[in-house]
């Protein structure tokens, strides 16, 4: 009776570990499916997978790290190639598509609970930096909207080296155009730039011509409190000259300054023409030509053609 129950004691302890084992294996498949690997078994991302092997980032997103992705289904993918004028993903340069598809993934893993509206880091680089990331908006007051044109749709897909939230648009490198339309503190300085009388900046800004651009660039506040200043009833008071050389005033030409180039009382030659000292005291701040001293706030928005910092006090010429 004694052998019976060791007998069955024994066998017991070997069907433990048996399901021991068991478990291990299917936390060990759990563990190995990488971005790359859950991409590549979903049917709705074929189109991601075949864009991670063209640009050679196969090897990145299977790697272990803690990395965000937003990826794109394959009917964002689809209208990609159509907008862009290409009849095929194969006819996507190479060295454009990789910078494209490190634009949709950040080096920290955030679930979506931790997702926060404001300005992250993607692992793409842009033409106007060739050190400093590109900057990504991400806004959370309707949804996940990523630099105004991405929805995310699903959230929270893990994996062994970060998490997945898949998006309902390619999410294309960001120009100083793109920011400015994507953070809505900057609706009243987009107002003014496309005015139907002022020069067409949204062409000027959201190419290279001229880049990379610096723009100095005020928020909404800012503008309410130049129009009490100036004892404006609006925008539209503003003659069109004015505005012209006002807004050309917060735009650096052929320069990409980050933060780390501003030195204490440097002075910048502007788009319209004209100068303003920057002082780093206390805070960066600006002395525009007509001693009126606004502070830099935020900095470092980084673009593909250019970067954005941001003024708490338009700056007059």
């Amino acid at each position: 009776m004694k052998n019976l129950f060791k007998f069955s004691a024994l066998l017991l302890f070997f069907g433990m570990l048996a399901m021991s084992c068991e478990e291990n294996r299917d936390d060990e498949m759990v563990m190995g499916n990488s971005i790359y690997e859950l991409a590549s078994r979903d049917a709705d991302f074929s189109n991601l997978k075949a864009a991670i092997d063209k640009a050679g980032l196969a090897a990145t997103l299977s790697t272990s790290g803690s990395f965000t992705v937003f990826a794109p289904g394959n009917a964002a993918f689809s209208a990609f190639l159509a907008e862009n004028g290409y009849a095929s993903l194969n006819d996507v340069p190479t060295a454009a598509l990789k910078e494209i598809l490190l634009n949709h993934v950040l080096s920290t893993k955030v679930m979506a609970s931790e997702v926060t509206t404001g300005y992250v880091s993607t692992l793409a680089k842009g033409s106007a930096s060739a050190t400093k990331n590109l900057s990504m908006y991400i806004n959370t007051a309707s949804g996940v909207k990523i630099n105004g044109m991405s929805n995310v749709v699903k959230t929270d897909i893990s994996a062994s080296n970060g998490v997945i939230h898949k998006v309902d648009k390619v999410i294309g490198l960001p120009t100083i155009v793109t920011h400015a339309t994507a953070n809505p503190n900057f609706s009243t300085l987009v107002t003014a730039l496309t005015r139907p009388d002022q020069p067409n900046f949204v062409s000027i800004l959201s190419g290279t011509s001229n880049s990379p651009f610096t723009v100095f660039a005020p928020t909404n506040n800012a503008f309410g409190s130049l129009l009490s200043e100036l004892g404006l009833s609006g925008l539209g008071a503003i003659p069109a000259l004015t505005l012209e050389n006002v807004l050309k005033y917060h735009v650096v030409a052929g320069a990409n300054v980050a933060s780390t180039d501003i030195t204490n009382n440097m002075t910048v030659n502007t788009f319209q023409g004209g100068t303003f000292k920057i002082t780093t005291n206390g805070g960066v701040k600006i002395t525009d030509a007509n001693n009126r001293v606004s502070n830099v706030i935020a900095t470092d928005v980084q673009c593909t053609n250019g970067i954005i910092h941001v003024l708490d006090k338009v700056l007059l010429p």
